[in-house]
């Protein structure tokens, strides 16, 4: 019934898959585990050998990132339910497989998400940005998720019927980090297949330093940039993305000009204020919102948002 899916890069995934592996045999011959290994340093293959070998392993020559190395799991996954989880997730409930059984019979859903949540541990001062924001916009209950279901679709801890998967895919074109879940999101919706959310978490157990969150976030949002342009800005998907449908708003009142001088003015202390783990979130909204703006700017797409 169900092959989960995990690929990995540059992680050590020995309690990962033992765990899932454990659930797996409770269960039965109804879930296998594939991994896809996505062309890691040669000391995690090595660190990562003896948990792969009872299951579908298979190593890539070359990095192929985020969305095409899950749209290859179709060409191994045997079963009717993909269930993608990402190589640095910790499984924290003994039933996560069998609660997805359950939640797909009673209402032959096509695609439900479990969640995923953080650590309510204070972390160091130099994790504290992705820990604050990951605990404050990410972990969300079902309940909340299901207010806007495909808005809140995540790559991972999800599940997805095979043939779904095979009739969407995740984009090819987007090579880089960030917002792939998205456009998937978005074409679901396009599809008329909501997303069920459901309370059945895993733990994101890999929190970035400021500095790589920081960085990992500006790629995310060139990369929304360029989503954007493959949707042809469609009106849809502007209204449905925060942060777009935000600076569509400013841009009509013309004050995205306004906010990219200040911007500029202060974007390199506001840069060393949230690296050094002083974190507050409006403060990073308009970080990432100046960001946008100048990304936008650059582009030449400015006209294109209107």
């Amino acid at each position: 019934m169900i092959s989960v899916c995990i690929p990995v890069f540059n992680f050590d995934i020995t309690q990962l898959v033992a765990d899932l592996s454990r659930q797996a045999e409770e269960i039965g011959s109804s879930v296998e585990i594939i991994l896809i290994d996505d062309a890691s340093d040669e000391k995690y293959k090595k660190i990562n050998a003896p948990a792969c070998v009872r299951h579908t392993y298979v190593e890539l020559n070359k990095n192929v990132g985020r969305a095409k190395i899950r749209n290859l799991f179709l060409d191994y996954a045997l079963n009717e339910f993909l269930l993608f989880i990402d190589c640095d997730s910790k499984i924290i409930s003994d039933n996560l497989l069998s609660n997805y059984i359950k939640s797909i019979k009673p209402r032959k859903t096509k695609v439900i998400c479990g969640g995923s949540i953080y650590d309510k541990a204070m972390p160091e001062k130099n994790k504290m940005l992705r820990w604050k924001y990951g605990n404050v916009m990410e972990s969300q209950s079902a309940e909340i998720r299901n207010r806007t279901p495909n808005n809140s679709f995540m790559t991972n801890n999800v599940l997805i019927n095979r043939h779904v998967f095979d009739e969407i895919k995740f984009d090819e074109r987007i090579s880089e980090y960030g917002h792939e879940d998205t456009l998937f999101g978005f074409q679901l919706k396009k599809k008329g297949i909501q997303v069920l959310h459901i309370e059945n978490p895993v733990l994101n157990n890999d929190i970035d330093e400021n500095g790589v969150f920081l960085e990992k976030t500006e790629k995310s949002i060139l990369n929304l940039i360029t989503i954007a342009e493959y949707t042809g800005f469609d009106k849809d998907f502007v209204r449905d993305v925060a942060i777009l449908n935000f600076y569509k708003k400013l841009n009509s009142a013309g004050l995205t000009g306004v906010i990219a001088f200040l911007y500029s003015g202060i974007q390199p202390f506001l840069n060393r204020l949230l690296v050094k783990g002083y974190v507050n979130l409006r403060v990073f909204n308009f970080y990432k919102l100046g960001f946008l703006i100048q990304g936008i700017d650059k582009a030449g797409l400015k006209s294109a948002m209107k």
